[in-house]
């Protein structure tokens, strides 16, 4: 039977030299890692899934990453350990932590210990757009001269790195709602002691850990009361549940929105114009009262409201104008959220990490808007809700702008019961018959040769997954002829 840990060590204690990171390649744990070393801790981890950009990036810092979980990690034995959400409590870590009876917090208390004394939190939550919302919110306030502390669950380009300590008094991060660790089941943005909120928005998913929607609102509620009666939630009113839910909050509420409809005073609008030279051109209003214009490299309508909703922080932090519109003209983006990976034989190759329903469409939408040509959407059902037939049906409607859709087996199905997994084939055939050519493959290097086979110049293929998916995005490009000029 696995021995428990004891809560007494759920502590951080005084004297501290050595933290070691179970779990330590997921895209939050990583940039904790990153934050820790520049604190001047010696810092080493374990990841069962060691795979770039996370693995490159902890090599670049020089932090020692063991590759599986064993006891022999716990070696020379470290002063704390941070236990990440995919350790559970029989992994030979955590059970070697327990026999060991060593000093242990989650990712979310480490955050907050090490982060988040001393500042001013802003947390971006919601089922989609978290990272984007972050990524743009952290460069607005750098460029603002507020120097901000952020972590981020992914890389913005602009810093090329997911952390920063940061000097001044407001820290930026993501609000994920999946649950702390195996020792504390609650979601990770019940630690942050939010000033700011902002709710992109709230739909069902993680259904490995939540029963329905009602479930996910649930911990939504939560976070919405913690935010105090001086602080802000800045609410995307195109989104009704989220419309619903904050009417319950206790402090000021900004509604920001990309809808048509009636124009109500206090809601901040944006109306996309013409894209010039790469940059879409957006106006902002309050209610019917211009306030600026804006050129942004963003694009889709999902890109356009996070940007939105960062606009209306920076008004109330009072970030001068043109500050703001100097941050939105230069974001660069994050790695692995329409990334271009690469360009050869005239093919463009894009990397996303859209993995729900709705993030997938929105993203195929957004990039067959923005590039012409045919769009190939290779697909990867990898995370824990889209390896279950909770959104079956859902997906079926998620690719229709896409030209040509390639999907493999889901991986990892093996602790998924039968009835209860999904279906690749099925919804090749849902595709189908909805008159979207899909193809299914066994293994992602038959979907390879395929896609090798059936690619020519002048297509964009964009890879979808929350995982490596093989890197498949890089060994396409290498099996590419080259073309001088292209």
């Amino acid at each position: 039977m696995p021995i428990s840990l004891l809560p007494q060590y759920n502590r951080v204690p005084e004297t501290l030299h050595h933290i070691h990171l179970s779990g330590i390649c997921g895209t939050g744990m990583a940039s904790l890692a990153g934050m820790l070393k520049s604190m001047g801790y010696r810092v080493t981890g374990s990841d069962q899934n060691v795979y770039p950009p996370m693995s490159t990036f902890l090599r670049s810092l020089n932090i020692p990453v063991f590759e599986g979980y064993d006891p022999s990690h716990l070696t020379p034995v470290p002063d704390l350990v941070v236990v990440g959400n995919v350790i559970r409590k029989e992994n030979p870590e955590a059970q070697a932590l327990a026999r060991l009876q060593l000093p242990y917090v989650s990712f979310p208390q480490a955050v907050r210990h090490f982060a988040l004394s001393g500042k001013q939190s802003v947390v971006i939550s919601g089922t989609h757009g978290k990272t984007t919302t972050s990524a743009i919110a952290a460069w607005v306030l750098e460029k603002g001269g507020m120097d901000p502390g952020f972590m981020i669950g992914g890389i913005p380009r602009n810093f090329e790195q997911n952390y920063k300590l940061g000097a001044g008094p407001w820290f930026v991060l993501e609000g994920d709602e999946y649950d702390t660790a195996f020792f504390d089941k609650g979601p990770k943005f019940l630690h942050y002691q939010p000033q700011v909120v902002i709710l992109t928005s709230i739909e069902f998913d993680h259904a490995d850990i939540y029963e329905d929607l009602d479930h996910v609102i649930q911990s939504f509620r939560k976070l919405i009361a913690l935010v105090p009666r001086e602080g802000l939630i800045i609410a995307n009113a195109d989104d009704p549940v989220i419309v619903d839910q904050v009417k319950r909050a206790a402090c000021r509420v900004a509604p920001y929105s990309l809808g048509d409809g009636p124009h109500v005073p206090d809601t901040w609008r944006a109306v996309q114009g013409n894209v010039e030279d790469g940059l879409t051109r957006v106006n902002i209003f309050q209610g019917d009262q211009a306030c600026v214009e804006l050129l942004t490299p963003l694009y889709g309508r999902h890109n356009i409201s996070n940007l939105l909703s960062t606009v209306v922080l920076a008004r109330f932090l009072n970030i001068p104008l043109p500050d703001l519109k100097e941050a939105l003209q230069t974001f660069q983006g994050v790695r692995r959220r329409q990334e271009v990976v690469g360009k050869r034989y005239g093919v463009t190759v894009l990397d996303d990490f859209a993995h729900h329903p709705t993030a997938v469409r929105e993203t195929i939408g957004a990039v067959r808007d923005r590039y012409p040509g045919r769009l190939i959407a290779v697909f990867e059902p990898r995370s824990n809700s889209s390896r279950r037939n909770i959104f079956q049906a859902q997906y079926a409607a998620s690719f229709d702008p896409a030209d040509l859709v390639m999907i493999p087996k889901p991986p990892h199905t093996e602790m998924i019961p039968e009835a209860e997994r999904f279906s690749s084939p099925r919804l090749v055939q849902d595709l189908t018959q909805r008159g979207v050519e899909a193809r299914y493959f066994d293994h992602t290097d038959d979907l390879l040769r395929d896609l090798v086979r059936t690619v020519k110049s002048g297509d964009i293929v964009l890879f979808m997954s929350n995982g490596g998916f093989d890197h498949l995005q890089q060994r396409l490009l290498a099996k590419l002829p080259s073309t001088p000029g292209v």
